[in-house]
């Protein structure tokens, strides 16, 4: 009994390799920058031009060194785990497991849709975990009485679905995807099934009519309880940005029991008090609003936390997580188990790099040879303890209930328990306290999950990547180019908040976690500033290429054979990753194309408004993403069309970037067949032909498309004069 394995793992057998490369490629880039910093020399007495085109290429460069870098410290150490479940009951009796409390986020019910948020909840609280010792806290930002009615009706469903799926061993514990995949059976069996799809729809009708009403009308309430409940919504002045603290446990595991009698999780409603004059700190004060609420009421040992649109897969993932925990021969530094965020849907190709594979797989996996991966803001159990302080000292909070150790002894419902609950979500709770800066989730960046996770590694928590072969739990990646790139912003944004603070991972995060850990942190904090090499290599050889001025090496140079190594052994080394990790090559192609397109966009707009942000300039701040599609919508989605639909800022540099590129293409295959010189142009040439290549779905949107996704006229006009005010303006400076 005592000689069995929790869980085992094993180093990649590509760690020689990468390490061997990574030795030479540094050695490439080296000469490279030697030789940017020889060609300055050199040209002392030469043309302003010559020197800043020069100096453009060598920042860019010495940015694209360091980018390489940050990734490459992923590829020291990866490490892959493997996990028994299936003897966890052998070596501790399942009575004996520890509590769990389940946070769900949601801010927006037109943007989020409660069915998705329901379906979710649902799918957790099916867990193959004794029911009794789970509870879900749904944390609803929005203040929506839409939301506290559809988990009304998911707590009556539940006592019909919890016990369907344990009876039957159901795997997909989320009825939309489980009655979307055509269940079979004997008779009986699918006559069982039926019903409570049945069920299942009429509580989707339900749901989607108040949600398009925007309203619980009155139909909807069946007695004085929800009316009093729904009559908090009502009150004067109430509004999502201006309301008080709600509190409803829908399911109260000590008494309600579901259709056969058995034990149900905890559901508790939670919208933590708003007003305009106090900060908000979006998602990271949700989630403190619900770890104060939790401590009070249950204060499980465990935590998970969970987007609103990621249903569980797998009914077996806490006990997978429990063999890290549990495991007497583990670290007792382990602060969290992070899984991987998976995503279905895509389209075959993820021609939107949706499935963001280096970010929540390739990264992860690397730093589980190290301290352990960052935290991705879903599919995390925390121990509660991790969040008061570091391993070796814990920071007490202001109240004993809220301590980790605290033990509840009284009802979740009992009144001292509801009404302590009401004052710990206040919103001024947090005033005069260490709460967001020395205690729970981190303040201070709109990626509080990359801050949280750093900060916590940083006391000297160390995590752990549990990547079982069934995804642990699958969710919804934007569906349109506008929402990625929206979402690419927004995280640029929080990443330059970290980048430009006194917690820069190069600095502050290799003092604590070492340099290679501290590379790692870089490596994300690092992405907005890719935006400016990949910004000048898609304008500067090309404006250069339509005046006749010629920055990279003959190809009879030696220097040449320098940047076909530098170009081909990156691009080859993360396609390689990619199908390392069961990816495609069109898959990786399409998310190469993505980077592209995100450093010639979103991250400069987060440039832009975190530059403004700064000097006290209003700006848009949070923006939930959107996870509503129209039919159409999806059709040219499935089809691998990009949507251009809409007008956006966002969308301008990259035509005006594509059209640039064309017209540089256009002029050099003229030119090189009028003087019939490739040994010259053949570099600038091949950056404009890989950009014409990167921008077909752009040439495609502008001219060849009808239908709704097309790119808008306006967004056409306007990039069409730019690109003609940089080639006129390159012209006269050249």
């Amino acid at each position: 009994m005592g000689t069995l394995l929790l869980h085992t793992y094993k180093h990649m057998s590509c760690i020689t390799f990468n390490r061997v490369f990574a030795l030479i490629y540094t050695c490439a880039i080296l000469a490279l920058i030697y030789h940017h910093i020889l060609t300055l020399l050199l040209l002392h007495s030469t043309t302003f031009i010559s020197i800043v085109t020069t100096t453009s290429l060598l920042i860019s460069d010495l940015i694209l060194g360091v980018a390489w870098a940050t990734t490459t410290s992923f590829r020291l150490r990866p490490i892959l785990r493997k996990a028994y479940p299936e003897n966890l009951e052998k070596v501790m009796d399942i009575k004996d497991f520890p509590a769990m409390d389940i946070f769900i986020c949601t801010a927006d019910p037109f943007k989020e849709p409660p069915m998705n948020v329901v379906n979710t909840a649902l799918s957790l609280m099916a867990y193959d975990y004794p029911p009794e010792k789970m509870s879900v806290y749904v944390s609803d930002d929005g203040g929506s009485e839409l939301t506290l009615f559809a988990f009304m009706e998911a707590a009556k469903f539940a006592k019909i679905w919890l016990p369907f799926c344990r009876e039957h061993n159901i795997m997909d514990r989320c009825p939309e995807v489980y009655f979307r995949s055509d269940p079979h059976g004997s008779d009986d069996e699918l006559q069982i099934i039926e019903e409570i799809k049945a069920m299942y729809e009429n509580m989707k009708i339900r749901v989607e009519n108040v949600v398009e009403r925007g309203e619980v009308c009155p139909y909807y309430i069946t007695n004085e309880l929800q009316r009093q409940a729904f009559n908090q919504y009502r009150t004067p002045g109430f509004t999502r940005a201006n309301h008080p603290t709600i509190i409803q446990v829908l399911i109260e595991s000590a008494k309600e029991k579901d259709q056969n009698g058995q034990s149900m999780p905890n559901l508790i409603y939670v919208s933590r008090q708003k007003n305009k004059n106090a900060p908000h700190n979006f998602k990271a004060g949700a989630l403190n609003s619900l770890l104060r609420v939790s401590s009070i009421m249950t204060n499980a040992p465990i935590v998970l936390t969970q987007d609103c649109d990621m249903c569980s897969n797998d009914p077996q993932t806490p006990k997978r997580a429990l063999c890290y925990i549990l495991d007497p021969s583990g670290q007792p530094e382990l602060g969290y188990v992070q899984f991987p965020q998976r995503f279905s849907g895509l389209n075959k190709d993820d021609i939107y790099g949706g499935e963001v594979l280096r970010l929540f797989l390739a990264n992860p996996v690397g730093m589980d040879g190290l301290q352990g991966p960052h935290y991705v803001g879903t599919g995390c159990f925390f121990l509660r303890r991790a969040f008061f302080g570091g391993p070796t000292s814990m920071v007490p909070p202001e109240r004993q209930e809220l301590r980790p150790d605290h033990v509840v002894e009284k009802p979740i419902t009992a009144q001292p328990i509801i009404e302590l609950a009401h004052y710990v979500a206040r919103c001024n709770y947090e005033n005069n306290t260490k709460w967001g800066f020395q205690i729970g989730f981190r303040y201070g960046s709109l990626v509080e999950d990359y801050f949280t996770g750093y900060k916590l590694q940083c006391e000297g928590w160390k995590s752990i990547f549990c990547h079982p072969s069934r995804p642990a739990f699958l969710g919804d990646a934007p569906f349109s180019l506008i929402d990625s790139m929206s979402q690419s912003k927004r995280w640029a944004i929080g990443h330059l908040e970290v980048f430009f603070s006194r917690y820069m991972p190069m600095f502050f995060g290799a003092r604590y976690m070492g340099i290679v850990m501290g590379l790692c942190y870089a490596h994300n904090a690092f992405w907005p500033i890719w935006s400016i090499p990949i910004t000048i290599y898609s304008f500067l050889p090309q404006l250069a290429l339509l005046n006749g001025f010629y920055i990279f090496p003959k190809v009879t140079d030696w220097w040449f054979l320098l940047y076909v190594f530098l170009f081909l052994g990156a691009y080859a080394q993360d396609c390689y990753d990619f199908i390392l990790f069961g990816s495609t090559y069109k898959r990786w192609w399409n998310d190469q194309r993505m980077w592209i397109i995100k450093g010639l966009s979103p991250y400069v707009f987060a440039f832009v408004e975190y530059t403004s942000k700064r000097l006290g300039i209003a700006t848009e701040g949070f923006n939930v993403t959107s996870k509503v599609q129209d039919d159409e919508q999806s059709k040219r989605y499935d089809q691998g069309l990009m949507e251009f639909g809409v007008h956006s800022p966002m969308f301008i540099p990259l035509a005006t970037a594509s059209i640039v590129n064309l017209f540089a293409l256009i002029i050099g295959i003229i030119r090189m067949s009028s003087i019939w010189s490739l040994d010259t142009l053949f570099v600038q040439l091949f950056i404009a032909s890989f950009g014409v290549l990167n921008s077909w779905p752009v040439y495609e949107a502008m001219v060849l498309r009808k239908d709704k996704g097309r790119m808008h006229v306006k967004t056409i006009v306007i990039s069409i004069c730019l690109a003609s005010a940089l080639c006129v303006g390159a012209s006269l400076a050249l």
